[in-house]
């Protein structure tokens, strides 16, 4: 994907800044290099996974099977001293199985009955949500209220969740027979879209030698939860100039074709497009990634970074883009190339100029 000029303002930092920017990065380095004992290859993954975790945001893996998805999710939690747990969504999966249920308990004292409240999985730091759309809408409506409000209601009493809470949900792109897609409003509940795809060479090589061993490694737990918790906080106080934020916002704003202000491939290949959600989670995510590279500012560079997986679920194509092969990533590493050509919009959010229309 092309890389927008930027030059970065200099940003003042408190040294407790500074020390809590080292420690964000230097956790992040050993974070990877514990999944690195388990995960060959896949750095992009893990490094949009972490970058969705300290931002607090929720996450939706995509891939074939037997690509070391559960694991991956499941490591990670290990490093990070989270508790975890795994839901199997399947068709006669109940929202109860997810949230929990109250059941009438008689105290043997007294002789009186009441109602208690037994959690559910959904109770845990990390909920690795396998095949999310092998279950029917009602209950992939379940997590909804978890993963927006961390809480949940059951019985008209609100239950909250334990912090930091994420749900790592994972799709099979292939297999559609039997599946139930998920509705457009849980999938904008999801910061990220990840796309997990096939090793190279080198690396199935390096998979079949250490998955077949004797033993296998194990990992280290690098991070509580209150760490996470207070690292989740400082990404959130590291400033960002306003020409960052409105270069973030067009990658939104050009996507939707009702507006009267977009290219013209916006309007021959896309449905609907991006809603604000996504120019939050684009600069939240930007955020995360420049304090996990070590830096106290955010550049475009790291808007764009984290451009595809932000809006990839976001953008709905047509069925013109279907049929000429055009997904959603296209659609945004031609908005990307468009804006660099003119970084003054990203500066101005002026209007597209016509030599752009038809771009």
């Amino acid at each position: 994907m092309p890389v927008a000029d930027d030059t970065a303002d200099k940003v003042h930092v408190s040294e407790s800044d500074l020390a809590a920017l080292e420690r964000l990065a230097e956790s992040y380095r050993r974070v990877t290099a514990e999944l690195g004992k388990v995960i060959v290859g896949q750095n992009r993954v893990l490094e949009e996974l972490l970058i969705a975790m300290f931002a607090g945001g929720h996450c939706l893996l995509i891939g074939v099977p037997g690509l070391a998805k559960t694991l991956m999710i499941r490591s990670l939690a290990d490093s990070l001293k989270l508790s975890f747990n795994r839901i199997q969504f399947t068709p006669d999966l109940m929202p109860a199985d997810i949230t929990g249920t109250e059941v009438i308990q008689e105290d043997k004292a007294t002789g009186s009955r009441g109602f208690k409240f037994l959690p559910g999985p959904i109770f845990a730091n990390v909920i690795l949500a396998d095949e999310i759309n092998r279950t029917p809408p009602k209950t992939q409506a379940a997590l909804l209220e978890a993963m927006q409000e961390h809480q949940v209601t059951v019985g008209g009493q609100r239950h909250k969740l334990a912090e930091p809470f994420f749900v790592l949900a994972t799709q099979n792109p292939i297999e559609q027979e039997g599946t139930y897609p998920l509705p457009e409003a849980q999938l904008d509940r999801f910061m990220f879209n990840v796309l997990v795809d096939y090793p190279s060479e080198d690396e199935e090589f390096a998979i079949v030698r250490q998955t077949t061993a004797e033993s296998l490694p194990t990992i280290t737990a690098t991070l509580t939860q209150a760490e996470v918790t207070a690292l989740q906080a400082f990404v959130r106080k590291v400033p960002v100039a306003d020409h960052v934020i409105r270069y973030a916002m067009q990658f939104a704003r050009l996507t939707r074709g009702r507006n009267g202000d977009v290219p013209d491939f916006v309007r021959n290949y896309v449905s609907w497009g991006a809603g604000p959600r996504a120019s939050q989670y684009l600069i939240l995510g930007a955020k995360a990634r420049a304090v996990l590279h070590g830096r106290p500012y955010v550049a475009t560079e790291d808007v764009l970074a984290v451009a595809r997986p932000v809006l990839r679920h976001r953008i709905i194509t047509n069925f013109n883009a279907e049929a000429e092969g055009i997904r959603a990533d296209e659609i945004v590493d031609r908005l990307a190339a468009l804006i660099a050509r003119d970084p003054r919009r990203a500066e101005k959010g002026g209007k597209l100029p016509e030599v752009f229309k038809s771009a």
